[in-house]
C-alpha cells in the first residue's frame, strides 16, 4: 500500500527553537541547528521527526530509536542511541503535544470537507432571523434556525443542524451531522461529528395509563475551550440546565443526562454515562466505561477508574474504582484477594485431576 499521509510536513523547525518553546533542555548542544519536520512514534520515527518515550515501557523502542530527536526524562535519557538528539524535560509527553502543535498545526482543528472558509454555501439554508459575524462558515446541507447568533470564525460543516435562538461563540466547529437545540455555546469549542446537543432529557413519571412524559424546558451550556466526542449526546435540562465547564474533554460515545453539572478541566473517556442531575467538580478525571449514578455529587480533583460505578457521593481529591465504586486501595485488595481465591481453586481442581 502506498504511503499516504493526511498531515503535510512542516517547513521544519530547529531543536534549540523547539526546546525553548517546550521548556526543554538540549542535552548535546551540537544538535541546536538540527530540524524536524513532523513527528511520529518511537518505533517508527525518522532523521526529520520528533518522538518521545513517556515511561520505562518504552525502553526497549527508545534503545533502537532512529529519530531525529526525543523527548525524553532524565533517568531515561542514556538509553537514546547515539546520533539522537535528546531534549530533556520533566513531561515528555507534554513537550511533545507542544512541539506537535506547532509541527502539524491542520491536525488541532478538524478539517472543512469541501468549499471555502468564511463562506455561506448556497447548499445551506440559513434563516433570514439568524445573526452570522463576517467569517462564518456554513457547508452544504447545514442548518441555521431562525434567531440562532453564531460568532465570527466559526465553522458549521455539512449536514450539521443548529436549532431556533441557539448561541455559538467564535471560532468553534461543529462537525459534519451535528444536532444543536436549546443550547448555549462559548468560544472555541469544538463538537466532533454526529454528537447531539440538546435534546430533551429522558423523564417520566407514572400514570393512570402508563408513563407521562416531563417536559424538559432547560438548556444546555457549553462553556469556552471544551472538546465533545463523536456520537456524544448531551441532554437539555429538565427545569434547570445542564452545564459543561470550562476546558473540559468529553471522548467519543459519552452520555451526559439531564441537568448534569460537569466542572472545569474535566476528563470523560469513551462510554462514560452520567445520570441526571449528578454534579462533577473540577479537573475531575472518568475512565472509560464508567458510570456516575443520578444525584451523585464527585467532588474536584476526583479520578474514578475505568468500568466502575459511583453510586454515592465521592469527596473531593479521591481515587476510587470497582463496582460499586469505592476507595482504591480498597478496591484493588479485594481484587487481589478475588484472584488469590481463583487461583487457588484452579490449583485443587488440577490436584484433583491428578488423582
Amino acid at each position: 500500500m502506498d504511503t499516504i499521509s493526511f498531515f503535510p510536513p512542516h517547513e521544519g523547525m530547529s531543536l534549540s527553537d523547539l526546546a525553548d518553546l517546550c521548556g526543554a533542555e538540549l542535552d548535546d548542544p551540537s544538535f541546536a541547528e538540527r530540524r524536524v519536520t513532523g513527528v511520529a512514534p518511537l518505533s517508527g520515527a525518522g532523521a526529520d521527526e520528533i518522538t518521545f518515550a513517556n515511561s520505562r515501557k518504552s525502553l526497549p523502542d527508545l534503545k533502537k530509536s532512529r529519530a531525529g530527536a526525543v523527548f525524553v526524562s532524565a533517568n531515561n535519557s542514556v538509553h537514546a542511541p547515539e546520533g539522537v538528539a535528546v531534549l530533556v524535560t520533566e513531561a515528555p509527553q507534554t513537550a511533545f503535544a507542544l512541539a506537535a502543535a506547532q509541527l502539524v498545526p491542520c491536525s488541532m482543528q478538524p478539517m472543512v470537507l469541501g468549499g471555502e472558509t468564511g463562506v455561506v454555501s448556497t447548499g445551506a439554508h440559513v434563516d433570514p432571523d439568524a445573526r452570522l459575524e463576517p467569517g462564518v462558515t456554513v457547508a452544504f446541507g447545514a442548518v441555521i434556525g431562525a434567531g440562532s447568533e453564531i460568532g465570527a470564525g466559526t465553522v458549521i460543516a455539512a449536514g450539521a443542524a443548529v436549532g431556533p435562538g441557539c448561541r455559538i461563540g467564535r471560532n468553534c466547529h461543529i462537525g459534519h451531522g451535528v444536532s444543536i437545540q436549546h443550547a448555549l455555546i462559548g468560544s472555541g469549542v469544538i463538537i466532533h461529528p454526529g454528537a447531539r446537543i440538546g435534546q430533551d432529557g429522558f423523564g417520566y413519571a407514572p400514570g393512570p395509563k402508563g408513563l407521562l412524559k416531563i417536559p424538559q424546558i432547560g438548556r444546555v451550556i457549553i462553556q469556552d475551550d471544551v472538546e465533545i466526542g463523536a456520537n456524544t449526546t448531551i441532554d437539555r435540562g429538565a427545569l434547570d440546565d445542564t452545564v459543561i465547564g470550562e476546558g473540559t474533554k468529553i471522548d467519543n460515545l459519552v452520555q451526559i443526562g439531564h441537568n448534569v453539572r460537569i466542572g472545569r478541566h474535566c476528563v470523560l473517556v469513551a462510554q462514560v454515562g452520567v445520570a441526571g442531575s449528578a454534579t462533577i467538580g473540577n479537573g475531575v478525571m472518568i475512565g472509560g466505561a464508567a458510570g456516575v449514578n443520578g444525584h451523585v455529587t464527585i467532588g474536584d480533583g476526583v479520578q474514578l477508574a475505568a468500568m466502575s460505578g459511583a453510586a454515592t457521593d465521592i469527596p473531593a481529591g479521591a481515587r476510587w474504582g470497582g463496582q460499586p465504586a469505592r476507595p482504591m486501595r480498597g478496591f484493588l485488595r479485594d481484587a487481589a484477594d478475588a484472584n488469590a481465591r481463583a487461583f487457588g481453586k484452579e490449583k485443587r481442581q488440577k490436584g484433583d485431576g491428578k488423582k
